[in-house]
């Protein structure tokens, strides 16, 4: 390559020294004339940038000088024009982390959002215990009879108190006293003196006869002969026994060994167990007692005669949720000796009670703790204790029980299955009941409430009971000795009839039985037309007011039937006493 305007490089070496050396003496001069200056003159002004000159051709790099002292600085130069953004360079890595700052203030309250769609529900808790019973309130003022209301669907078994046991059926004859003292032979009365004997005429001779004489006096009346009764039909004797507060639920009456009513009920205003004991045999009048005022007791009564000729009652104690039994101490049940029987959990309620071929009490009952029906095998005559077996154990079987000795000699017994709306029956397999036969007797619709069973004059069982389907008394009576089987009848369908049934059999061999007209709020009686009580006459007995509620029948000693129930209108317990063997105000005969 040729460089035509170049010097040598010989020359080249030596210029630099020699521009060096100029250089610097220009900059002392410059240097002196700064420092002798007297004062630093005003500032020129900037001069106008001239035009930019065209840029030469790069020289060859001159070896490097020393350095000289640095000059003082210049003063800033007017900005020049931004130049074009350049590219966006990479993007940079993440820096590190700063520090966390202090937490802001809270913010305001936001609204309510909107509510989320329910849950499915959650599966049921166990069933809680039963609570304690609360203490019984003051009974308040009375108020006027409300219109009849129509009947409620079943309820469970607890609600309001349930109808009574029927009564028990009538005890064993009690032992015959012995036999007193021969009283004294009286002393012989004196005797009369003898009159003087007449002598003896002479006898005359016959005389001419006479003229007929004058006619005698009437003779003396003959005995009376037997006559037929043909006065006018007498009714029915109504006698409210006890109205002191609110008495007369839960009755049960029997014949005492006096051969006098003695019924059991319920004082509802003051919790107590009361006995009436008749004064005579209508039970026109009545001694009344408290037997047991401890707690609230005295509900779902049912009374018998024991083989000591004393009255034998079970009932319920409604705060201990027990059964208890009281056993009286004298005929008139002045006063009695209670025992609790059974405190297994909740139990006592709907309770018969009657007396074994062994002369000692058995007694059936509800377990509600358990749904089942129970029976108790009192130990000794008191029943001071009892044996206690649970003989049907399905859910809620066990209501409106009641209870009779067959003519086999062993418990007969009868009650409702709750669950299934049934009339069932018990036969025991001993004189203990621990063990029994159990058979379903009715079971078209919803039947089987307030039962009531006895004995016929055939030997086999007669079932009253209502039936809440078809709102009718009805009638079962059994087949056999064990109620395997039974005919059904309706006696009374007309309106809802047939709600607190008790049965037992008249004088005359046929079944007699008591029921509340629950429409027209009427105490009503049938009297089976034959054994089998497949028909009946029907008549009401009480319409007055509100009555008719927790009946309780029994034949008295003169052979008519005896019923004490409860009086809703007056608050009273009432009896009343059946004028016939039908129990009917028109009857007579022709």
């Amino acid at each position: 390559m040729n460089f035509p305007d170049l010097v040598s490089p010989v020359a080249l070496r030596q210029r630099p020294i020699i521009l060096s050396s100029a250089l610097l003496a220009t900059l002392l001069v410059i240097l002196l004339l700064v420092a002798c200056s007297a004062s630093d003159g005003k500032d020129g002004n900037d001069g106008v940038d001239g035009p930019q000159g065209l840029q030469g051709a790069q020289g060859l790099k001159g070896d490097t000088g020393p350095q000289s002292p640095a000059g003082a600085a210049g003063k800033d130069g007017v900005a020049g024009v931004a130049g074009d953004s350049g590219a966006q360079g990479p993007v940079g890595k993440d820096g590190v982390a700063g520090v966390a700052g202090d937490p802001g203030a809270q913010g305001p309250v936001g609204k309510d959002g909107v509510d989320g769609v329910a849950g499915d529900p959650g599966a049921q808790g166990p069933t809680g215990k039963d609570g304690v019973d609360g203490v019984a309130g003051v009974q308040g003022l009375k108020g006027e009879v409300g219109p009849a209301g129509a009947d409620g669907i079943d309820g469970e078994a607890i609600g309001l108190p349930g109808p009574q046991g029927p009564k028990g059926d009538e005890g064993l004859q009690g032992i015959t006293g012995e036999t007193g003292p021969e009283g004294p032979v009286a002393e012989p009365g004196i005797q009369g003196e003898a009159g003087a004997a007449g002598a003896a005429g002479a006898a005359g001779e016959a005389g001419a006869a006479g003229e007929a004489g004058a006619a005698g006096a009437d003779g003396a009346a003959g005995a009376a002969g037997a006559a037929i009764v043909r006065n006018i039909p007498a009714g029915n004797v109504l006698t409210p026994l006890d109205s002191t507060g609110t008495v007369g639920w839960h009755t049960s009456m029997t014949i005492g060994s006096d051969g006098l009513g003695l019924i059991s009920y319920y004082d509802a205003a003051f919790g107590d167990l009361k006995v009436a004991h008749c004064d005579n045999t209508n039970c026109t009048t009545a001694t009344t007692n408290t037997l047991d005022s401890t707690d609230v007791v005295g509900e779902y009564t049912s009374i018998t005669i024991g083989a000591d000729g004393l009255g034998l009652i079970s009932y319920y104690d409604q705060t201990n949720a027990d059964l208890k039994v009281a056993h009286c101490s004298d005929t008139n049940c002045t006063s009695a000796t209670k025992t609790t029987l059974d405190s297994t959990g909740t139990v006592g309620r709907y309770t018969s009670i009657t007396i074994g071929a062994d002369g000692l009490g058995l007694i059936s009952y509800y377990d509600f703790t358990n749904s089942a029906l129970k029976v108790a095998h009192c130990d000794n005559t008191n029943c001071s204790t009892a044996t206690k077996t649970s003989l049907d154990q399905p859910f809620l079987a066990g209501t409106y029980t009641s209870m009779t000795i067959g003519a086999d000699g062993l418990g007969l017994i009868s009650y409702r299955d709750e669950t299934n709306g049934d009339l069932k029956v018990a036969h025991c397999s001993n004189t203990n009941c621990t063990t029994a036969t159990k058979t379903t007797l009715d079971s078209t619709g919803n039947v089987g409430r307030h039962t009531s069973i006895t004995i016929g004059a055939d030997g086999l069982g007669l079932i009253s009971y209502h039936d809440l389907t078809n709102s009718a008394l009805k009638v079962a009576h059994c087949n056999n000795t064990n109620c395997t089987g039974s005919t059904k009848t309706i006696l009374d369908s007309p309106g809802n009839v047939g709600r607190y049934t008790s049965i037992t059999i008249g004088a005359d061999g046929l079944g007699l039985i008591s029921y509340q007209d629950n429409i027209n709020k009427d105490l009503k009686v049938a009297h089976c037309s034959d054994t089998n009580c497949t028909t009946a006459t029907t008549n009401t007995l009480d319409s007055t007011d509100v009555v008719g509620e927790y009946t309780s029948i029994t034949i008295g000693a003169d052979g008519l039937g005896l019923i004490s129930y409860y009086d809703w209108f007056y608050e009273n317990l009432k009896v009343a006493h059946c004028e016939n063997a039908f129990c009917s105000p028109y009857f007579r005969r022709r």
